[in-house]
């Protein structure tokens, strides 16, 4: 099953209207050793205005000198995130600043919501790369991203996945993962996470993105670049125009990857998202969504790139029919679309805080997926002409071998949603899919088994934080 948008002529038109932008409009880049960069790489650069106009034959260069695949490991290595790879993976939040409690009040999160985001993650077997969910307010934002890093890995054997904060920072972080993976080489063969680069629509950088690579690219850590380009606000209002821009937004992230570090693997993240001019308020999960991430894989892949996009995403604060309508629908095309990474899972509406129920709930919903995307077999032992043969007019199914050897995979069966019958559903009073999910919830909670660093790296993981406490904090 394969879903398309945009086809061969649509994807040639974008690909024809991003090397426009960025050979006649350009980007804004506020870094001077970027800057220079570029300049010495061919582009037309303005100095003082900061902006780079990238000529064609510099962006395929770069396009074609980019790494395409990748695949980021797991304390655990057996447990691998693989981009690029005809693989699908999924990640919860990187971090968000409001936590849900399980009382459903909102408040600032905690460096204790990361440890429960990580057990949570641990336990979630379709969950391969597990998000920090929190970014902790108590904590200095100086070094803050350290100890989120520090307390993931200590919590969870499988990839990870976080917002890096600066360039300083970023080298805690650096040192960290490579005291956990055995040191610089062993983080560089099996990294435990990448970089993020977000570039601001329209058509500009932060300056402390560009920090972050070069402190990542000594490793080198792959880099996902994905801008959060919005119809009518930060893009033009036509999906269009908005995909084009986005489709440009990256590529100039990518060349700015290539030139700090030629060959880095890169993500393609087409995020971008509509904007309700009613509400004023992004859209995560409209029907836009999923037609612009259908249209950003099908660029994503046109270049060989792996491809990040947001769906499976809700604008819903809660668990609720909406949630399941809206996470569902725009999955459902990701996948089909063939993108690379879905999500970040677990926020409850548009970036208003971060909530385990719902992480739990999208999980259900990434399960039921899963198995529409596996499809099934059509062969001599799946049409079973034989077993119809010898069961005959007016028999039954139920209890024949062939049965019990294939209903198992055969046939999807939830945790969460309901199919019971009336009876037992209304002697268990009658629980809604918010209840359901909350009670596999609290059982994943309690069935999480630690898994603690082994004493001698922790007690480097601790020297780590105790010199980035010090340092980053005396910088501010």
């Amino acid at each position: 099953m394969k879903l398309q948008v945009l086809g061969s002529e649509g994807v040639a038109a974008v690909d024809k209207a991003a090397h426009q932008i960025l050979e006649k409009t350009g980007v804004l880049v506020p870094h001077e050793r970027m800057l220079d960069l570029f300049a010495r790489a061919g582009a037309k650069v303005d100095e003082s205005a900061q902006r780079v106009r990238i000529p064609g034959k510099l962006l395929d260069e770069c396009i074609a000198q980019a790494g395409k695949s990748f695949t980021i490991y797991g304390r655990d290595r057996s447990i691998t995130a693989p981009f690029g790879q005809g693989k699908r993976n999924y990640n919860s939040i990187a971090g968000e600043a409001s936590w849900l409690d399980m009382d459903g009040s909102r408040r600032f999160a905690t460096l204790a919501d990361v440890v429960q985001a990580a057990k949570v993650g641990q336990m979630l077997p379709r969950l391969n790369i597990v998000g920090a969910m929190s970014d902790p307010h108590e904590l200095d934002a100086a070094y803050r991203v350290v100890e989120v890093v520090a307390a993931q890995l200590r919590t969870t054997t499988k990839p990870i996945t976080f917002w890096f904060h600066d360039g300083p920072s970023a080298k805690f972080v650096v040192e960290v993962m490579s005291a956990v993976a055995g040191g610089p080489d062993q983080l560089a063969k099996f990294p435990l996470a990448y970089p993020f680069l977000e570039p601001i629509s329209p058509l500009r950088f932060a300056r402390w993105g560009f920090d972050v690579l070069f402190e990542t690219s000594k490793v080198p850590l792959p880099v996902s670049i994905g801008p959060m380009a919005q119809t009518g606000m930060s893009a033009p209002v036509t999906l269009a125009g908005t995909v084009a821009q986005e489709t440009a937004e990256v590529l100039a992230g990518l060349c700015a990857v290539q030139l700090i570090r030629p060959g880095t693997p890169v993500c393609f993240g087409g995020i971008c998202h509509a904007f309700d001019m009613r509400t004023t308020q992004m859209i995560f999960s409209g029907p836009e969504q999923g037609l612009m991430a259908v249209a950003t894989t099908e660029m994503g892949k046109h270049y060989g790139l792996p491809v990040y996009i947001n769906v499976g995403l809700t604008d819903s604060k809660t668990v609720d029919a909406q949630a399941g309508m809206e996470s569902a629908a725009t999955l459902l095309m990701g996948v089909l679309a063939g993108a690379d990474i879905f999500g970040h899972m677990g926020i409850s509406g548009v970036d208003q805080a971060t909530s385990l129920d719902m992480l739990v709930f999208q999980h259900e919903v990434i399960d039921y997926i899963e198995r529409v995307a596996r499809g099934f077999e059509v062969d001599a032992e799946h049409l079973a002409l034989d077993v119809i043969d010898e069961v005959g007019p007016g028999g039954m199914f139920i209890d024949h071998d062939h049965t019990v050897k294939h209903f198992r995979n055969e046939i999807w069966i939830p945790t969460i949603l309901d199919r019971e019958y009336w009876q037992q559903w209304e002697a268990a009073g009658r629980p809604d899919a918010a209840r359901r999910t909350r009670e596999k919830l609290l059982s994943l909670l309690k069935a999480y088994q630690p898994c603690p660093l082994p004493d001698s790296v922790e007690k480097d993981v601790s020297k780590i934080i105790a010199d980035a406490k010090k340092h980053l904090a005396a910088m501010v």
